[in-house]
């Protein structure tokens, strides 16, 4: 036998077995550092995933990329997370290719590039990655990185929103409710902002209780305006406030109640909403749910009037009239000192 071929082969078997030592060491690592991830050791944590990064496994990688990213067991370092997630991503890692096109989006750790974001989304996007097909749509909808495309946008929609993506399922009720991309069909669009809607969206939980509320692909009941209008309201939503206000108010779908009016006004009006200032406005000036109180009826109706409410200047002028100058001057005064408070409208 030639034993210059038989020293080649023997190379090899120990290069192979090497090899798949390496491997199997590089897995226990990624299991390891997983199993102190999840139990909070970020230090152990991150020993683990740079020795599996290091001998470039993508899932290490992805995970390093991850802890520089929140700042998890080391300083945050987004230039890190990018660097980090560019190796994953390169190796075909659809969580990686979407993470790096985030931070091409918002220009954290690389140079805002909105090409770049469209590039690694659409990789990530065609993996099945739902993320990055709602981000790949918003894209193609507003034409950053791509030229504007509303078709494409409710195609990569349609996809994250088969996913049981909320904001893609929001984003296509609106879509069907413009004819954006789509024939306009309000029956399509009550589709996916119920199915948004179901899964907590608060935005989508408006729209559909305006659905309810005017019978635009259902048939109107304001009892279940009301039911939605509560659910998006009760997390923040100003636009559900007032309507869930206004509802108290004229007593649709529930019995009229002054008192839950001015509770529901006076959330939204805090958040800044004109409308709502106006009809706490009115509320205080008749005593409707409050105490009659020109001076409080004097200061929202001045907020509403600067904020483009045309008939608070009147209301204003009216409750003026009926007030003596100290109390304009504190009305005006308290008017001034008014802050909203930080919004909770959903995203």
């Amino acid at each position: 036998m030639n034993m210059n071929r038989t020293h080649s082969i023997l190379c090899l078997v120990v290069t192979i077995v090497s090899v798949g030592i390496t491997n199997l060491a590089s897995a226990g690592d990624v299991e390891d550092g997983e199993a102190a991830l999840k139990a909070g050791n970020f230090k152990a944590a991150l020993i683990a995933f740079s020795k599996a990064a290091e001998q470039g496994i993508a899932s290490a990688q992805y995970k390093l990329g991850s802890m520089y990213d929140l700042g998890q067991g080391v300083p945050l370092d987004f230039q890190q997370a990018a660097n980090w997630y560019r190796k994953a991503a390169e190796q075909g890692l659809a969580d990686a290719q979407y993470n790096l096109g985030t931070m091409y989006d918002s220009g954290e750790g690389v140079a805002q590039d909105d090409k770049q974001a469209a590039s690694w989304f659409r990789k990530a996007a065609e993996q099945g990655n739902s993320g990055a097909q709602f981000n790949l749509g918003v894209m193609y909808r507003s034409g950053r990185g791509v030229t504007q495309d509303y078709r494409e946008t409710i195609q990569w929609y349609t996809k994250a929103a088969d996913q049981g993506d909320a904001r893609a399922q929001y984003n296509l009720g609106f879509m069907y409710e413009e004819g954006q991309g789509v024939a306009q069909d309000e029956k399509q669009a009550v589709n996916w902002f119920r199915k948004a809607a179901e899964k907590g969206h608060a935005k989508a939980q408006y729209k559909l209780g305006t659905k309810y509320e005017d019978g635009k692909g259902v048939p109107q009941d304001y009892a279940q305006a009301v039911n939605w209008y509560r659910k998006s309201a009760d997390q923040g939503f100003s636009d559900a406030q007032w309507n869930l206000a206004f509802m108290y108010d004229l007593g649709q779908g529930v019995p009229k109640d002054y008192e839950q009016a001015i509770i529901w006004y006076r959330k939204a009006a805090e958040q800044g909403d004109a409308r709502a200032h106006a009809n706490l406005g009115s509320m205080y000036f008749h005593g409707q749910g409050v105490p009659k109180d020109l001076v409080q009826a004097h200061k929202w109706f001045n907020l509403a009037a600067v904020n483009g409410i045309e008939t608070a200047t009147k209301n204003r002028d009216l409750a003026a009239a009926k007030m003596t100058p100290a109390q304009i001057l504190e009305a005006q005064k308290l008017a001034s000192e008014w802050k909203p408070v930080i919004s909770k409208r959903a995203s």
